[in-house]
């Protein structure tokens, strides 16, 4: 089995008008972050509060462009899709921080492009410079919302209503999702035509911290199959990349969301939290049970966080990168407590570090919230 590092975490940093860079630092070797935050005069003379910081991350993208991005996040994951990899693209952080951008992108501008579409085109000229393989690329787009799940992309009109019910289930093979879509795309423009759809039909809401937040956890996932077309006893070989755009957490009392966003925000919250209780049980060598089944979202993404199917023979490992969004610090900012996800293990002899990397899972707590890296940047 293959020692190499399985799980990549960097963080996006965007400035803002009110950026306040006399409380950042970044290291010389940009993968780290240190922060310092001046000491609350109003709790007195006797003071404890804590003022310094400094995070180790994989790597520190300040002020990127989208290309620096996904070449730096996502270009070597989707590249081993076709050796058999199954890979996953993570992007987290606190709402109106950028996720949907990293991920998506915009269509105004084609450089503004994110890492789903790049993903893709990716994909389909890697099949171009395989004319030896036959290798076929089927696409599904599964949304999370108030822990119900939804396929994006059975408003197509020869999809039509399912009358089964869409749900996670797990068979020897892993997990998949029953009654989920899954489409054929021949080409690249077909490929598109189906993220397009999918992303008409994701559900959006608006508070004072976003006027266009997404209110759903997507997952956007494909599947590869690939097979010689002149060797017969090669191997045939499956794999598929999730790309996730998770939901943004929230302060309920800086968002002042109210009624049904309020209700949305509380289930974001709860689950971004199952999925940090997931994250640092996996990281635990002496954990035997990982509760993937506490939400649908860890339950979806079991195979891709930590427990990956046996493949042909030969244990499929697991390439993740994980982003995390920040924007320019707010002027109220909180010190993170407890510990982050260290050494996170994917699955038996999957052994993987995050170096000293301390997410604080400030983005995955519900209220009370605990403060972490997001909120010394935001």
């Amino acid at each position: 089995m293959s020692t190499r590092k399985k799980v990549h975490a960097f963080v996006r940093v965007r400035p803002t008008d009110d950026f306040a860079h006399e409380m950042i630092r970044y290291g010389d070797d940009n993968k780290t972050i240190d922060i310092h935050l001046k000491k609350d005069v109003r709790r007195g003379v006797v003071n404890n509060q804590q003022t310094d910081w400094s995070f180790k991350l994989d790597g520190v993208l300040h002020d990127a462009s989208q290309d620096l991005v996904y070449e730096t996040v996502a270009k070597d994951v989707v590249a081993q899709a076709l050796e058999g990899y199954n890979g996953t693209i993570m992007c987290y952080g606190q709402t109106g921080a950028g996720k949907t951008y990293t991920m998506t992108g915009t269509t105004e501008n084609y450089k503004h492009r994110g890492i789903l579409p790049r993903a893709l085109q990716q994909v389909f000229r890697m099949i171009e410079e395989r004319p030896t393989h036959a290798i076929t690329v089927r696409l599904s787009y599964l949304e999370i919302y108030n822990e119900s799940l939804f396929d994006l992309l059975s408003t197509l009109p020869y999809v039509g209503p399912s009358a089964t019910p869409v749900a996670v289930v797990e068979n020897p093979h892993g997990v998949f999702i029953k009654g989920l879509s899954v489409h054929l795309a021949s080409q690249e423009e077909d490929a598109f035509s189906l993220l397009f759809e999918g992303e008409t039909n994701r559900i959006i809401g608006s508070h004072t911290m976003n006027k266009n937040s997404s209110r759903s956890h997507c997952i956007f996932t494909i599947y590869v199959e690939a097979r010689s077309r002149t060797l017969s006893d090669e191997k045939y070989i499956t794999s598929k990349i999730n790309l996730v755009d998770l939901a943004g957490s929230e302060r309920l009392g800086k968002s002042g969301s109210e009624g049904r966003v309020l209700k949305e925000a509380t289930y974001i919250n709860k689950s971004l939290s199952f999925l940090e209780q997931a994250i640092i049980a996996l990281g635990d060598q002496k954990r035997e049970h990982i509760p993937f089944r506490q939400c649908k979202l860890t339950h979806a993404l079991k195979d891709s966080l930590g427990e990956g199917p046996l493949v042909q023979g030969r244990e499929r490992e697991i390439e993740t990168s994980v982003m995390r969004e920040n924007r320019g610090p707010a002027a109220s900012c909180t010190p993170p407590t407890g510990g982050g996800a260290r050494n996170l293990g994917l699955g038996p002899d999957q052994e993987s570090n995050l170096g000293s990397f301390s997410p604080q899972a400030d983005a995955l707590s519900s209220e009370p919230h605990r403060p972490g890296l997001a909120d010394l940047l935001l």
